[in-house]
């Protein structure tokens, strides 16, 4: 619940304030956005299958951001920051479809 109530706060807070994301960043925030969704989502499958560890979570949930924002900015170094973007983006992005149809399955029984 505490989770919860915090992550609307910042949502909220979020909208209201309107933060600037420095220019530099603009490229990784997007990686950011979808690894950090990766987390929450394998957390959420976790959770319904009674294996979720609050440690393991916050480690999963920096690991991913960083772990993707690396492989970006080694790509953006080579000149190839474009296609790894959408490497990374690929990847994550079959990680949280596969984890939404384990949920949905637990939720729906089927």
């Amino acid at each position: 619940m505490i989770g919860v109530l915090g992550l609307l706060a910042g949502v909220l807070l979020g909208l209201f304030l309107r933060p600037d994301v420095p220019f530099w960043l603009e490229p990784y925030l997007p990686i950011a956005v979808v690894a950090a969704l990766d987390a929450v989502f394998g957390a959420l499958r976790a959770y319904l299958d009674g294996i979720f560890d609050d440690k393991v979570f916050v480690v999963s949930f920096v690991s991913n951001v960083l772990i993707a924002a690396v492989i970006v900015y080694l790509g953006d170094q080579l000149g190839v920051g474009g296609q790894l973007s959408t490497g990374v983006i690929v990847v994550l992005g079959i990680r949280i479809f596969s984890n939404v149809a384990a949920i949905r399955r637990h939720l729906f029984h089927a």
